[in-house]
């Protein structure tokens, strides 16, 4: 559970929104919405952070009594019994490698763990080392069965990190609409979803990051009823001997992504969705994620390298001057 307690919403501000702080999935989380009446706002309050506490506590691989961590601690040795929930995660996961031709691979914690942004790395792992974690990744090596997963090498690990917080965010977006809310923005750690206005105007305004300048906007979203997903290598990486290294890594060479990409930026219907082709164009590269995405319906990119911006054509429907 977060340890957020319901209370903790903000009084409504001068346009009537309220806001709800609170950490979770790694990150620091956020729910704006407009409601005024305050035992419905506690109450949607409520059921938000029970939904993401339970969520992060059956799916989390930092939660050693997870669901995730029973299955990765199994691997090589026995197979897990799954329910209905767990099954459907996994249809998720096999669904998003599909798409994505393999680029999101929910096998990809060995290489997590070699390259762990959070840890001083005095010197690169051994090409030996990558090879090895590279070795055990591979969504085709997982073994499933009606109500069990097996992962058949000691080693391999799931993480769902790759489309965990999009789902959330999207689940989250569902309470609210159930709870009768119609201007919400949800925003765990740049996945957002928006629906209806900020009081102000029939929309919500999100901003877009700058890859070249961490902390700064290039530029603004109006949306409303649609979500928005950011991938980048600005806020998570570290560097060794002036050069950094993000925590989007290539499964395709087990190393961290290095095209000049510096930030994705993705609209869409829903989350997932969004967040998937952020990921994908960003390992991808502008030309080869731009002709990925194109083939989705409802999905505009927009990708910042070194260079410069490019996008696909319908990006610009969603720009305003300033966020």
């Amino acid at each position: 559970m977060s340890n957020l307690i319901p209370e903790a919403v903000l009084p409504p501000d001068a346009l009537g929104v309220r806001r709800l702080e609170f950490r979770a999935l790694g990150t620091d989380c956020q729910i704006k919405f407009r409601e005024t009446d305050d035992g419905r706002a506690l109450r949607f309050a409520a059921d938000a952070l029970d939904w993401i506490g339970k969520f992060e506590a059956k799916f989390s691989r930092f939660r050693p009594d997870s669901m995730v961590s029973r299955i990765n601690d199994a691997a090589g040795r026995a197979w897990v019994d799954t329910d209905a929930e767990t099954e459907q995660l996994l249809d998720i996961a096999d669904g998003l490698f599909r798409l994505t031709e393999g680029i999101l691979d929910p096998t990809m914690l060995p290489l997590l763990r070699v390259w762990d942004w959070k840890k001083a790395h005095e010197k690169l792992p051994d090409q030996s080392i990558v090879a090895k974690a590279l070795s055990l990744v591979g969504w085709g090596k997982v073994r499933r069965r009606p109500g069990g997963v097996s992962l058949p090498e000691e080693g391999m690990g799931l993480d769902f990190g790759g489309f965990g917080k999009e789902l959330a965010v999207d689940a989250l977006a569902k309470i609210a609409r159930n709870a009768g809310l119609r201007d919400v923005l949800v925003d765990l750690g740049r996945d957002v979803f928006a629906m209806g206005g900020n009081g102000a105007h029939p929309f919500w305004h999100v901003g877009i990051e700058d890859g070249n300048q961490p902390g700064k906007c290039w530029g603004g979203l109006a949306i409303s009823d649609r979500a928005v997903s950011a991938s980048g290598n600005y806020a998570r990486q570290f560097s060794h001997h002036g050069v950094s290294y993000g925590h989007i890594l290539d499964p395709r060479t087990g190393w961290p992504v290095s095209n000049r990409m510096s930030a994705v930026t993705v609209v869409a219907r829903t989350c997932l969705e969004a967040g998937i082709y952020s990921t994908a164009v960003f390992v991808l590269g502008t030309q080869k994620g731009l002709d990925l995405a194109s083939r989705a319906q409802g999905v505009s990119v927009c990708s910042q390298t070194v260079d410069g911006i490019d996008g696909s054509r319908d990006f610009g429907q969603w720009l305003v001057q300033s966020a």
